[in-house]
């Protein structure tokens, strides 16, 4: 009677295992998402490419989205801690300096985090995943500058540029500059005027108008640094001045619907689109590599690639910005290398 409940009770230890086993494989990861403002539209499609695949992958993405408030996004950082998350995504900051405290209490916890939009300062990002901006703004200033070329008679114009800016303070407006500027100061026959959109339509149709009356007839073209959250406030600056959009060329990098609408309409005449779904999958999934220990890994000096996929080919290079490492996508330039109702945008998926 003694071996029989002794036997029992082991098969009952045996069981209670593996069920506490089981259970914890099948338990849900929670991953964070931290974002400087969800409205925008590449916020959207970040926030939907990365709660498609973590459902895809059996896990749960908490969004938080901290409308562009410093204090309240590293207090959203403190609560993913709190809460026990196991990685963050780290969608965006407004400013990439002063998050890095944030992202140093992620590292002490070995919490893992890949960045999409924009990559902190300091600290570790293990993937930052996204387009190149200096890059993507050399390709959208070279379609700028055959743009002109047509509507000049295959030679570049002598006259003004108008540029306008993002928040000149933020990092991403200093690269979008940097890419502009080395292609466009090799003419010097264009002089570029600065106005600061702010990343906003309203104060863009006003610097932008600002300028077009300053400069007149001198304004040979427009380059907009973010049409899909400025490029409709320029087109109506040059729309209210009696001039017709298609005249400037007007060019940039990442598109939303906005940009896309523009497009079709006749009204830009090119933007480097931004991959941000697709960034956000390719997130989602090497976190969770990371988190669950994969050895195959990318590494420094690999070139991830997709048939079919836009953002392919992508090299994995040392990130510029912290320690960790850049998945560098490929941005297609619309409608030259896709066209704006291609179904592979994100522009499409989400709007569909």
């Amino acid at each position: 009677m003694k071996r029989t409940w002794i036997l029992v009770w082991a098969v009952t230890l045996l069981l209670t295992g593996f069920m506490g086993q089981v259970s914890a494989a099948d338990k849900e990861l929670v991953l964070g998402l931290t974002g400087r403002d969800m409205t925008a539209p590449y916020a959207q499609a970040m926030q939907f490419g990365a709660e498609r695949k973590a459902k895809e992958m059996k896990a749960k993405v908490v969004s938080l989205d901290s409308q562009n408030d410093i204090q309240k996004q590293l207090s959203h950082m403190d609560n993913f801690l709190v809460q026990g998350v196991a990685g963050l995504i780290f969608e965006g900051t407004i400013d990439t300096a002063a998050v890095i405290p944030g992202i140093k209490k992620f590292n002490e916890k070995k919490i893992p985090i890949v960045a999409l939009d924009n990559s902190p300062e300091g600290g570790n990002v293990d993937y930052w995943i996204s387009f190149d901006i200096v890059e993507a703004s050399k390709k959208a200033a070279e379609y700028f500058i055959k743009g002109l070329k047509e509507q000049n008679g295959g030679k570049v114009p002598a006259g003004v540029v108008i540029e306008i800016t993002g928040d000149l303070g933020d990092a991403f407006t200093k690269e979008c500059t940097q890419g502009f500027h080395a292609v466009v100061d090799q003419y010097k026959e264009l002089k570029v005027v600065q106005g600061e959109g702010k990343w906003d339509n309203n104060i863009a149709q006003s610097r932008a108008s600002d300028l077009l009356t300053a400069h007149g007839d001198k304004v040979v073209g427009i380059y907009v640094h973010t049409p899909d959250i400025m490029g409709t406030g320029v087109v109506k600056a040059v729309e209210n001045a009696g001039k017709k959009p298609a005249k400037y060329a007007i060019s940039g990098i990442c598109m939303g619907p906005e940009g896309r609408d523009l497009i079709k309409a006749g009204k830009i005449y090119c933007i480097v689109n931004q991959p941000a779904l697709d960034a956000a999958e390719l997130g989602v999934k090497y976190l969770m590599d990371v988190i669950k220990g994969a050895k195959d890994l990318p590494k420094e000096g690999d070139v991830l690639n997709k048939e079919g996929a836009l953002w392919a080919p992508a090299k994995v290079i040392k990130n510029p910005r912290c320690s960790g490492l850049m998945i560098k996508l490929n941005a297609p330039a619309v409608p030259f290398e896709a066209k704006p109702d291609d179904p592979r945008l994100w522009e499409n998926i989400l709007t569909k």
